[in-house]
């Protein structure tokens, strides 16, 4: 599994309803996408669950480096480029995903921290996915990832939600495909 993300920061002022069509009318072109586990449709409202920022900001968890590499250099990508300008592309290896019971997500949370830069990183990692498997348990909560980017030594938990808690990052989610969702690999991936 692979995890990626991009956030389109967009002006204070900026109409989110353009966003919102966007998506109601695209979002489903990745609903049969070959590698895609999934795709999140995130946005960030300013004023909205403490939002600074208007943002566009797409989560995907990847099956195959072949559907993410299809996507980047494809025309799905090229449309993001075109419209927005080339965003930075936050990518992470995948360490564990795990599955809710929530049925269709409508909020995300996401949290991003780096491991320090002395001890042992494997312990760190133990503690985040021990905090990823409590969450299993939550009845409002679809799935659950946890990544991270060996180069900066940067994790990433990212969760979907039918009613997200308090969290510092939080989207709403105006659509999911889940194209290979059930055949991601459930538990740690090592």
């Amino acid at each position: 599994m692979h995890a990626m993300h991009y956030e389109i920061t967009l002006p204070a002022d900026y109409d989110m309803d353009v966003i919102r069509t966007r998506v109601a009318t695209r979002g489903s072109a990745l609903d049969g996408f070959p590698g895609l586990g999934l795709k999140a449709y995130c946005v960030r409202e300013r004023g909205v669950d403490g939002s600074p920022v208007n943002q566009y900001a797409p989560f995907y968890l990847w099956r195959t480096v072949e559907g993410m590499n299809s996507f980047l250099w494809g025309p799905g990508f090229r449309g993001i480029v075109t419209d927005f300008g080339r965003p930075t592309v936050q990518h992470w290896t995948g360490l564990a995903f795990e599955r809710g019971t929530a049925a269709d997500p409508t909020e995300a949370t996401k949290r991003t921290w780096r491991l320090p830069a002395s001890g042992d990183p494997a312990e760190a990692i133990d503690q985040a996915l021990a905090e990823l498997t409590s969450l299993k348990g939550d009845p409002a909560l679809h799935s659950t990832a946890l990544a991270i980017d060996p180069r900066n030594w940067e994790l990433v938990h990212f969760s979907l939600w039918s009613a997200a808690p308090d969290a510092e990052v939080r989207f709403r989610v105006l659509h999911l495909s889940r194209p290979e969702l059930t055949d991601l690999s459930a538990g740690r991936h090592w």
